[in-house]
């Protein structure tokens, strides 16, 4: 069974570095939260991270079915419950593909297969939240 070990070290006040093995990244809250706004916040990393799984199924797939695609970003957005502790209760997840000579067909295919079948971060997701899928080009 693969694993992943994460090394995340407290730097004070609230702020911590995350370490991973193909990087680190710092952690922190809010000013109004008591943080000095010097980092990223967990919630929205999990944003990122959803983001960067399946991106990163979808950038092989352009790959592996020769596309063209002269840009590509992926726009992830949160909602929160109002209760405690806050989570998140929906997902928009829109892909934006730039490019002249777009194949929409094999591009929302790639897309589909990342959404159904590849990207374990987005299973993950829709254990605690409704997830929507947007595909839009240029």
């Amino acid at each position: 069974m693969a694993t992943h070990k994460i090394s995340t070290t407290w730097k004070g006040n609230m702020q911590f570095e995350s370490t991973n093995p193909g990087g680190s990244l710092k952690i922190d809250a809010a000013e109004e939260l008591g943080g000095n706004n010097k980092g990223l916040r967990p919630k929205a990393l999990m944003l990122s991270a959803l983001a960067g799984c399946s991106g990163l199924d979808v950038a092989s797939l352009i790959k592996k079915m020769r596309l063209e695609v002269e840009d590509f970003t992926i726009d992830t957005e949160g909602f929160l419950t109002d209760t405690e502790p806050a989570v998140y209760n929906k997902v928009i997840v829109t892909y934006n593909f730039i490019g002249k000579n777009l194949n929409q067909e094999k591009l929302k295919r790639a897309v589909d297969l990342s959404v159904e079948k590849y990207c374990g971060v987005l299973e993950m997701f829709r254990a605690f939240a409704e997830i929507e899928i947007q595909v839009k080009f240029n």
